[in-house]
């Protein structure tokens, strides 16, 4: 997978490819200086193959549950999944960003205009949250 849009802060893709194709990608746009340590996803992520590409290729290690059924040995034991408790966080900013109804019913047809308000919306809570 690829991104579509030229934002570097966000990674744009169609519906049609899984999220664990486009991991990589989403990590290629970060627009921070460094790379995280761990990058925590939801039971999609449960790929051993993701799991030994992502760390042979940036170095980071990905906490995610193991599916039901997985049919080879797991790979993620008690202790790395505490961390995946913190995850609401980001679904709390997914569920923030439903309320903007531009981005939930997608108008834009273009992907750099979706991406202009994607960063925007995300601006407008940011900056409610610090003006509280």
């Amino acid at each position: 997978g690829r991104c579509r849009s030229s934002c570097r802060a966000a990674c744009l893709a169609s519906t049609s490819p899984h999220e664990v194709k486009l991991a990589a990608a989403a990590l290629d746009s970060l627009f921070i200086s460094g790379m995280p340590k761990k990058l925590i996803g939801d039971k999609a992520y449960d790929s051993d193959d993701l799991d030994e590409n992502i760390l042979k290729k940036y170095g980071v290690e990905i906490i995610a549950p193991q599916r039901r059924g997985r049919k080879k040995p797991k790979t993620q034991d008690g202790r790395k999944l505490r961390r995946y408790k913190r995850r609401w966080k980001v679904e709390r900013l997914f569920a923030w960003l439903q309320n903007f109804r531009r981005l939930v019913v997608r108008y834009e047809r273009h992907a750099d205009n979706f991406a202009a308000f994607l960063l925007l919306a995300c601006s407008v809570i940011l900056l409610r949250f610090i003006l509280r």
